[in-house]
């Protein structure tokens, strides 16, 4: 790597013990093309690096043999619009990256990648994963002629895959392992390959058992494989802007739901003669939804389908009164990273849809927050949130709280007494792992200070990565929620748990919303809401996260917030 001239902003970054870092603009563009356009050396003395950017830097042409080594805590690795091509990335990156969740090599010259990342060269065989967390790679916009199978070995969490604006002529080519995994990609629900010289989709694209979205727009395509019909959660499929030898099924494409689109290749569409019950159905199906909107009912029908599953953002600048999070400049060295929303027209009142709700908290917390390691969850009732609120440290002997379910404690007390129940529980159940918040003490060994958010009068509403309040709990009467989530580790996991959060409780509202309606519930209290207030779709109000002067720190969401559920979850904003 390049060693060319000071880099202040890598001497702050190791001074500071950052774990984020962003670098743009003329200055370092200059400093990397002194460098030989590689990355400077210095970067390589920053392991605790967690977040690093560096787009738009035109000198960039290749990343230099070290960075996977040198930051092996790298969850987020954006490196978009260089000039990292024709194979600026060498061998790869230098080794595997465990804690990888995004990579962005969007907008770059590439014109080969290293069998990891999906090239055509061979991969390590039965060898560890190398990017066994990565669930996003955006590959768009680079000179990609075809792909190897290496990627399903490498990055078998793999969720979002995009490789538009690129020249590949097959998909998914030698994308997917001729043999290994029994189901390679097992989450992939995203493939955007728009804006290709795709020629053929290939039936293996059934292989993919959780695709969900799927973009080959404005390719080379003239036939649709009838395979597509046999991938299971397909929804949203792109095939605008192709040529297609079967001229009702190009203007189907263009003007079709998806659902019919596979509705007709099931039955042998493609122009091959087994279509015309197909093609009758669909007419028939058309007859009937004209029949409804005549009648004024296919209009409300296709409303209430639509709104099942929607989310819709209110933006702070048309809300007549946004809430507030301000942040002390104590939780920096403590659980530095919070962001939080409010989410509205929830339903919990219905059967178990509060248990539900809870369960669902739960499991997040074991699976995505990995044991709140990575980041805690709290929910509260936003009728009893006072606002505005401060994200603060307090003592343990001075930080008080209603622990839910409990009486008013100071935070050292109630420590202590999980531990003696802790204790108590190991002794009755003679074993050495302990259940419910017990198993969460550990995460706060060595803390001369607690996190915590106050309300406005002075009350703690939650205490990460321990409890929340009493004061705020959710009931079955609860309709709108006040959402946060914590972390020591970065910002990017708080978003992509928040993103997570929603999407939950989304499926959960329709879930509770179905129910009703196939076991034909009549509650008093849901005909006093109306009828067309159970498809409205839940509401996302953005929270501002601000500095003690009013200076902006996070602002969620943003319109790049909710990007990773966008494949199962449609956002109005």
């Amino acid at each position: 790597m390049a060693a060319a001239g000071p880099w202040p902003e890598l001497e702050a970054a190791a001074r500071e013990r950052r774990r984020e870092l962003s670098l743009a603009g003329a200055a370092v563009a200059e400093r990397v093309a002194a460098g030989g356009g590689r990355l400077p050396e210095a970067l390589l003395a920053l392991p605790l690096l967690q977040s690093l950017e560096l787009s738009g830097c035109a000198a960039l042409r290749e990343l230099g043999p070290g960075v996977a080594a040198a930051l092996p805590a790298l969850h987020t690795l954006v490196l978009s619009r260089n000039a990292l091509g024709p194979a600026g990335l060498g061998a790869g990156l230098g080794g595997p990256l465990p804690a990888l969740r995004l990579l962005d090599l969007s907008g770059n010259g590439l014109e080969t990648l290293p069998a990891a990342l999906g090239g055509t060269g061979h991969g390590a065989g039965d060898a560890a994963p190398a990017f066994p967390q990565l669930r996003s790679l955006n590959l768009s916009a680079n000179r990609l002629r075809e792909l190897g199978p290496g990627l399903a070995r490498a990055a078998p969490q793999l969720q979002e895959l995009l490789l538009s604006g690129n020249r590949l002529r097959a998909l998914p080519g030698g994308l997917l392992p001729l043999a290994g995994p029994p189901a390679p990609f097992p989450l992939l629900s995203r493939l955007d390959a728009a804006d290709n010289e795709v020629q053929e989709l290939g039936a293996d694209i059934a292989a993919l058992p959780a695709l969900k979205s799927l973009d080959v727009a404005n390719n080379q395509l003239r036939e649709l494989p009838a395979a597509l019909a046999d991938c299971p959660r397909l929804k949203e499929a792109n095939f605008r802007g192709n040529q297609l030898r079967d001229k009702r099924l190009e203007k189907m494409v263009n003007g079709c739901q998806t659902k019919a689109i596979l509705e007709y290749l099931r039955a042998g569409g493609r122009g091959k003669g087994k279509a015309e019950n197909a093609r009758e159905e669909v007419r028939k199906k058309k007859r009937e939804k004209q029949q409804k909107k005549d009648s004024g009912d296919g209009e409300q029908d296709e409303v209430e389908e639509a709104s099942k599953l929607l989310v819709k953002v209110l933006h702070v600048s048309e809300n007549p009164a946004p809430l507030v999070v301000k942040v002390s400049p104590g939780v920096k060295d403590v659980r530095a990273f919070i962001v939080c929303c409010v989410l509205k027209g929830v339903n919990l009142k219905p059967g178990n849809a509060l248990k539900r709700f809870l369960s669902m908290q739960t499991k997040l917390h074991e699976d995505i927050c990995e044991k709140r390691t990575a980041a805690t969850i709290a929910t509260h009732d936003l009728q009893l949130v006072k606002a505005p609120l401060t994200y603060d440290v307090q003592p343990p002997d001075a930080l008080k709280i209603m622990p839910l379910g409990r009486k008013e404690i100071k935070a050292k007390d109630l420590l202590r007494q999980l531990q003696l129940e802790a204790e108590e529980q190991r002794k009755q159940k003679k074993r050495q792992n302990v259940s419910g918040l017990h198993k969460y003490l550990q995460l706060l060994d060595g803390k001369d200070n607690y996190p915590c958010l106050v309300d406005a009068e002075g009350a703690v509403i939650s205490f990460p990565p321990i409890t929340n309040s009493e004061k705020t709990k959710i009931r079955k009467e609860t309709r709108d929620l006040f959402l946060e989530v914590t972390s020591d580790t970065s910002l990017q996991i708080c978003k992509d748990v928040m993103d997570t959060l929603i999407l939950k409780i989304a499926e959960l509202n329709r879930s509770t919303l179905e129910n009703k309606e196939g076991s034909g519930s009549d509650m008093e209290s849901d005909a006093l809401c109306g009828p067309g207030n159970l498809t409205l779709p839940l509401v996302v109000e953005q929270v501002r996260v601000v500095d003690t002067d009013g200076n902006l720190k996070v602002l969620y969401p943003s319109k790049t917030d909710l990007a990773t559920v966008s494949s199962l979850l449609t956002v109005i904003r």
